[in-house]
């Protein structure tokens, strides 16, 4: 790759740059976190309040407020559009494509890192999480920032140089923190500790600028903190106590999944990589030479993606997106790897993607029969033409690479791979707008805003739909219903209906009112003889409004 000119690499990342952002305004948001994380922002900007985070106008203290305010910002300056909620997103993950790279220049060559960049582009969970408005792409990106500051910082021979990538690695920290809380403090901590322990080096620990680094860090964190805390004084047991102690050692969250839960997801989101994925961190494990500087660099990479695996695998709540901060590091260890090895070895290493990409393929044809409900059996054929065009895109890209690696051109076949992978997951991606509505609200909301007035209340029964908040552009008063919210209801309970009988003496008194609810909560009210009237039914919602 070093002999190769400049401007193909620039064609390349241009290429990479339109499929990555081709598509965040063309799905539908769905529930729960796509609806979530585009409202919370949304209502900081209706409210005028940046510091107190509300879903629903209810107070919500899950997390800090660094990608609401990025959210919030996009609203601003370009609108409430689904893309706009994407967007923190769709940047944090393309940001993270530019900074391996950067990092794999710094550290291990141009060709490393090229390798690296495009590894990580096409890795099938860091694509697929990198168009999906949740947080833990923000916060993969701003972990990766710390890692390669410190990685870079420990690098330097000179002590001004090193003090910068320091205090640079500190404030990566520090936005980790503001974007989901002390993991992005805690994790990197404990990686670097059993780093110590296991290479049986402290030294770095003089070498981590305590003063400037923590100035910085304190500097970013303690404004909003302090903010939060001084406007709402049960943040602190809340955020601090609950939101970190009790959802890593407790089930509360119904989150709860056994040991082996990421398994196959890590060996479904490292695809087409996975094989190379393993021989690089052996290949790492096994190599005892000394590095050239003080500090092993690749060893600290290994130890970092074993501990945030074993991390998640013991903790009482799992999500496949935890797994998502180990895929910097892999990229930078496997863009290394692949650097120096022969393309028959990466010819026999991709080679098992292959009856992946068929058994997708034979999924993709038979979509249909996974269905478990007559709207799933309705609209998931449609589902089918998508997943078969992208089990097609990706089979059709490892063979052409499979080919170009017998050739012998190494650098041409990754990229063939990779951007076809990348395509391929766009295409499945993008495909799942034909079954959206499964779990969106925007079809409801298209039928009902002629209905909905700002001065009119809207009740939420027995259930809460996350999406219709965003695509109605207001707020609903709960019955009989709390979940995630619970929190927020018990600091202002006046905001809530707490049981449907009370809902029923409040409906009869409004002269103007509309409500949605579950299909079966239908029944449930009209054996309280309200006064309703049907104005949107599907299979899974009825929304009436007071006749």
């Amino acid at each position: 790759m070093s002999h190769i000119s400049t401007r193909p690499l620039w064609w390349l990342l241009i290429a990479v740059a339109l499929i990555w952002f081709a598509n965040l305004e063309y799905r539908t948001l769905v529930k729960p976190d796509e609806g979530r994380y585009a409202e919370i922002p949304r209502e900081m900007v209706a409210s005028g309040d940046w510091v107190t985070p509300r879903l629903n106008d209810l107070k919500y203290f899950e997390k800090p407020p660094l990608q609401y305010w990025a959210t919030a910002t996009a609203y601003t300056l370009f609108g409430e559009h689904q893309w706009t909620s994407r967007l923190w997103t769709g940047l944090t993950g393309f940001a993270g494509i530019l900074l391996v790279w950067f990092a794999g220049l710094r550290l291990f060559g141009r060709e490393a890192a090229g390798y690296a960049a495009l590894l990580l582009s096409s890795s099938m969970l860091y694509v697929l999480m990198g168009h999906i408005n949740t947080l833990d792409m923000g916060v993969t990106f701003f972990l990766t920032l710390g890692i390669v500051g410190l990685l870079l910082g420990q690098a330097q021979a000179d002590m001004s140089k090193q003090r910068n990538w320091m205090v640079l690695a500190w404030a990566g920290l520090a936005l980790a923190v503001l974007s989901k809380g002390l993991m992005g403090l805690v994790l990197p901590g404990a990686a670097l500790f059993i780093y110590c322990i296991v290479q049986r080096d402290f030294g770095v620990l003089k070498r981590m600028h305590w003063l400037p680094g923590l100035a910085m860090f304190f500097v970013i964190t303690v404004p909003w903190f302090m903010l939060v805390m001084k406007a709402n004084p049960e943040f602190f047991e809340r955020f601090f106590i609950y939101e970190h102690y009790t959802r890593f050692t407790t089930k509360d969250l119904g989150r709860y999944q056994p040991w082996y839960y990421f398994i196959p997801i890590l060996l479904a989101g490292a695809l087409p990589w996975t094989v190379l994925m393993f021989d690089a961190m052996w290949r790492t494990l096994r190599n005892r030479r000394l590095p050239d500087t003080i500090f092993n660099t690749q060893r600290f990479l290994l130890i970092w993606t074993v501990f945030i695996y074993v991390f998640f695998s013991i903790s009482g709540s799992k999500l496949p997106s935890y797994l998502l901060p180990m895929f910097p590091a892999l990229a930078l260890l496997m863009g290394k790897r692949i650097a120096g090895m022969r393309e028959r070895v990466l010819f026999w290493q991709i080679a098992p993607a292959i009856p992946v990409a068929l058994l997708l393929l034979g999924v993709a044809v038979n979509v249909g029969k996974f269905a478990d409900t007559p709207n799933q059996a309705e609209l998931y054929p449609h589902y089918s033409a998508w997943l078969v065009t992208a089990a097609l895109v990706l089979l059709a890209g490892v063979l052409a690479g499979m080919l170009l690696l017998w050739r012998e051109k190494k650098f041409v076949a990754v990229v063939v791979i990779a951007l076809s992978t990348l395509l391929s997951a766009q295409i499945g991606l993008s495909g799942y707008e034909t079954i959206a509505r499964e779990r969106s609200a925007k079809h409801i909301a298209s039928a009902i805003r002629g209905e909905v007035k700002a001065d009119v209340p809207f009740y939420s029964v027995l259930t809460y739909e996350q999406t219709l908040p965003f695509y109605l552009k207001r707020t609903f008063t709960l019955v009989q219903y709390q979940d995630e919210m619970a929190y927020g209801i018990k600091q202002e309970p006046q905001r809530w209906i707490p049981t449907i009988e009370e809902f029923s003496r409040v409906w009869d008194a409004q002269r103007e009112a509309l409500a949605i609810m579950p299909v079966y909560a239908y029944a449930q009210l009209q054996k309280q003889e309200l006064a309703m009237k049907i104005i949107f039914e599907d299979t899974q919602h009825i929304v009436v409004k007071k006749p």
